[in-house]
């Protein structure tokens, strides 16, 4: 039921108000107050209805934040004294698709534990449902994304103050992409950035651009940057738990890139930074640096998030463009990154940043097979057997001394991914070529 965000798929099919029914039952069961808001997908409606539905026949007592980005309620929950959040959101999802993302207090994601109970409750039906008398109420709370902006500015001060940062001096474009986005650009606003916004009314059909924000998808925002001599851009997906960004000279800057440069901001030495098994060796380069180095987990924020409450992870993030200040909150908060980035560029230039963090050649494949744990079962069995340094969190990743490589199955095709980088483009060839030969003897011994 649960992916590496919460519940996602495609409406009508796999995400139907029946299940949101579910969904609010089996959170409430062990709730007295939940905050719940959504994105600006239509079908959000009648999830969000099912869901309220759902916690108040449990008794559980319902603030609705409405319309609000993902990390809005997220870090709400604690604000209003509620026990979860929830927000149905398929995030960068195409908009036939939504879904419902829970998040804890802490502003945390649940935990794999606490999904695994959601989803045990779902499939037996265990719901504590109150009497006629006892049904929970239902309030609105119209402040929600206010707060959310009070908190970022707070934010951006504290780090301006902190440095030589002048945002009075800063222009930035912000890409809403038709998402929660928004609250970026009035928080910058109120920082006394030069603010232009484009494709910033919500509309859950996503018009101006699909809504994950990559480098294909941003090419608007890359190409006004430099026309109207912005310092920075900024782009969201529909929640806007993600930011990505370009750079005053118009390069959409990579996930790997902003990860560096993030974590040897907020890292120093002897601090770790979380982030992924699928990150670029240009991280462990750039914290190297400062002393600081790299601890990877799971692809997926949730599993970035977790490994965030250790007190010597200074700053967690996903190339896909998920970053988590645990200073300020457990929740990817794409706001929150946005300011911070633009502190930084208010003090010196992207590009100028950018220059002094490597970049190495990464190599992906995929490789399609009907059998991929049996496949996997070999593959892991083939490394062990020829490499001293190899990790099975999430797929299998072998360290060389010329790079790595990682073998992961898709979550939901029929395929296996390889993915290798190194430091010489030639290296990186190799070890790709490497990672496909071991994969393809693993298919043909699982047939």
């Amino acid at each position: 039921m649960f992916g590496t965000s919460g519940i996602r798929g495609r409406v009508g099919e796999s995400i139907t108000a029946s299940l949101a029914l579910d969904v609010g039952r089996a959170v409430g069961t062990d709730a007295d107050r939940v905050l719940v808001g959504r994105d600006a997908r239509d079908s959000g409606r009648t999830l969000r209805d099912a869901l309220v539905a759902g916690l108040q026949e449990t008794g559980t007592d319902v603030v609705d934040a409405g319309l609000a980005a993902t990390p809005t309620v997220a870090r709400g929950i604690a604000d209003r004294d509620a026990d979860a959040g929830v927000v149905v959101t398929a995030s960068h999802n195409p908009p036939e698709d939504n879904g419902i993302k829970l998040w804890t207090p802490s502003g945390q994601a649940f935990s794999t534990t606490q999904q695994e109970d959601v989803a045990e409750r779902i499939r037996e039906a265990d719901f504590d449902l109150a009497a006629w008398d006892e049904q929970g109420t239902r309030r609105t709370w119209a402040d929600a994304t206010a707060r959310h902006r009070e908190a970022l500015v707070e934010a951006g001060r504290r780090d301006a103050s902190a440095g030589t940062a002048e945002l009075s001096s800063l222009s930035v474009v912000v890409d809403v992409g038709n998402g929660m986005g928004g609250v970026t650009a009035e928080a910058l606003y109120e920082l006394g950035v030069d603010v232009e916004t484009i494709n910033d009314r919500p509309d859950g059909r996503f018009p101006a651009r699909p809504s994950e924000p990559t480098a294909e998808t941003c090419t608007t925002l890359a190409a006004t940057v430099p026309a109207v001599g912005a310092d920075l851009g900024i782009a969201h997906d529909g929640d806007a738990d993600r930011m990505m960004a370009v750079a005053d000279d118009g390069e959409f800057v990579s996930g790997d890139l902003l990860l560096a440069l993030f974590g040897r901001e907020e890292a120093g030495s002897g601090d770790r930074v979380a982030a992924p098994v699928n990150t670029s060796l240009a991280v462990d380069d750039a914290l190297a640096a400062v002393g600081a180095e790299v601890v990877h987990t799971r692809v997926g924020d949730v599993y970035v998030a977790e490994r965030t409450r250790d007190p010597a992870v200074a700053f967690g993030g996903e190339p896909s463009g998920a970053w988590i200040f645990p200073g300020e909150t457990l929740c990817p908060d794409g706001p929150l990154a946005a300011v911070k980035l633009a502190v930084l560029a208010a003090a010196e230039p992207i590009s100028d940043r950018l220059a002094r963090i490597d970049r190495y050649p990464i190599r992906r494949e995929t490789v399609e097979t009907d059998a991929k744990d049996a496949a996997m079962d070999a593959v892991d069995g083939l490394v062990r057997e020829r490499y001293d340094d190899v990790t099975a969190l999430d797929g299998v990743r072998v360290e060389t001394a010329d790079g790595w490589f990682l073998v992961r199955p898709s979550g939901t095709q029929p395929l296996i991914r390889l993915t290798a980088e190194a430091r010489d483009p030639e290296d990186a060839s190799a070890l790709l070529s490497t990672a496909r030969s071991l994969v393809e003897t693993a298919v043909e011994s699982a047939k």
